[in-house]
């Protein structure tokens, strides 16, 4: 058995050392990618000389590698579907792609991987597009380094930048993304890494995901995205490092929770979201030392979310810290730094000897009333509170960091 595996290992290297250089250009014998593609062999390589190329519906059914030079243009003159890979092993480097059809009944991409495995996707600079990079029911893949920029105007006539849908085990790195409907959207994707990517300036969210378990998301940046980023139905997930920055809107948050469980958030940044994170049905998540720096609300808290625990948070001059919908608390704050603790330190253990109560009794009234919030910043708010704080009626009245620290948590 091992002499045959042997054999085979030692053919399969000597077939590679066979594949070939394909050459495309528009004065060479093979003047477009669809004619290299058929002329290929399994393994070959196609390079794709500096020009323009006007093509659509290319379909790669062969492990492949493509490569661009100097970025020559792919223009599918707005016809429908540009690029679709069906095989494993594919490789497509170096193009630029524009102009994808748009269709209400298709979901046209730039580029689609459709049931392989062991691809990448890598150095692309699309535009004028629909979807971007779409993958569909493929496993074991990367997309990395590509450059998405849309020119979306309306949800109902706009894709997402990249997607996965029913595809696992896909690392997605270094992308920059913005002008889409959403930067980078998962369905039923899991044990996915998505690493130091850019989601900007996009319709809806700059990160959509759902049904997707075992994830991790670390080193992003969303900004000044329409809703923010939306994190549904899923489990296992962790979230590390990653920056929510500038979502601002009468429904929109850094980020929305919404039947998660069994999460880490530890290490991110929220500045200057109208809320920093909107926790819905969420339980056994651990934050840990995120900052929450110049949001209208750091945490809004809707209700049905028990056993999470916040330790060794900053928030950092909020409108308000935490809100709350009910008097029911079960959530753990513990050894959080609060910018409006007014307590004192006595014996100088960095802890305040006073407990702290994050939820105001005017976050209370907001939610319930929304137009008072013009009223913030006048002395009769700050009695209120300051009552509600003495003798709590209507927040929880167990919702407290009993060990406030006095310094701001770095690490």
């Amino acid at each position: 058995m091992k002499k045959t595996f042997v054999f085979l290992l030692a053919m399969f290297m000597a077939y590679l050392n066979y594949a070939q250089n394909i050459e495309v250009c528009n004065t060479c014998p093979i003047s477009t990618l669809k004619a290299a593609i058929n002329l290929a062999n399994d393994f070959d390589t196609i390079t794709v000389r500096k020009g323009t190329y006007k093509e659509h519906d290319v379909l790669i059914n062969k492990p492949l590698t493509i490569v661009g030079e100097n970025y020559p243009v792919i223009d599918g003159e707005l016809k429908g579907e540009i690029i679709t890979i069906t095989s494993d092993n594919v490789t497509v480097d170096g193009l630029f792609i524009i102009n994808v059809g748009t269709s209400y009944t298709e979901d046209y991409a730039a580029i689609r991987v459709r049931k392989s495995k062991h691809f990448i996707i890598k150095n692309l600079v699309l535009e004028k597009l629909f979807f971007g990079i779409y993958i569909e029911k493929s496993n074991y893949g990367k997309v990395f380094h590509n450059k998405i920029i849309g020119d979306a105007v309306a949800e109902y006539n706009s894709g997402n930048g990249i997607q996965l849908w029913y595809s696992n085990h896909v690392d997605v790195e270094h992308n920059y993304v913005q002008d889409v409907r959403d930067g980078i959207y998962l369905e039923f994707a899991d044990h996915c890494l998505i690493k130091n990517n850019v989601s900007s300036n996009n319709l809806r969210y700059g990160l959509h995901f759902m049904f997707s378990n075992d994830d991790i998301y670390e080193d992003n940046t969303f900004e000044n995205n329409g809703a923010g980023v939306a994190v549904m139905f899923s489990k296992k997930i962790k979230m590390f490092n990653n920056i929510f920055r500038e979502n601002w809107g009468t429904a929109s948050y850094g980020m929305l929770l919404k039947e998660i469980n069994d999460a880490e958030i530890i290490g991110n940044t929220f500045n200057e979201n109208t809320i920093g994170i909107n926790i819905e049905g969420s339980n056994r998540i651990l934050y840990k030392n995120n900052d929450f720096i110049n949001n209208g609300w750091a945490i809004k808290v809707r209700g049905a979310c028990y056993t999470n625990s916040f330790l060794e948070n900053n928030f950092l001059y909020n409108s308000f810290d935490i809100a709350y919908n009910s008097k029911v608390n079960d959530n753990v704050f513990d050894k959080n730094y609060w910018s409006s603790y007014t307590g004192y330190d006595l014996n100088k253990d960095g802890i305040g000897d006073v407990p702290y109560r994050p939820v105001k009794l005017f976050s209370y009234v907001v939610n319930r009333t929304p137009e008072t919030i013009i009223l913030l910043r006048s002395l009769f708010i700050d009695i209120i509170d300051f009552s509600e704080k003495v003798s709590p009626v209507f927040t929880p009245d167990n919702l407290l960091d009993h060990n406030p620290l006095t310094k701001r948590v770095t690490w």
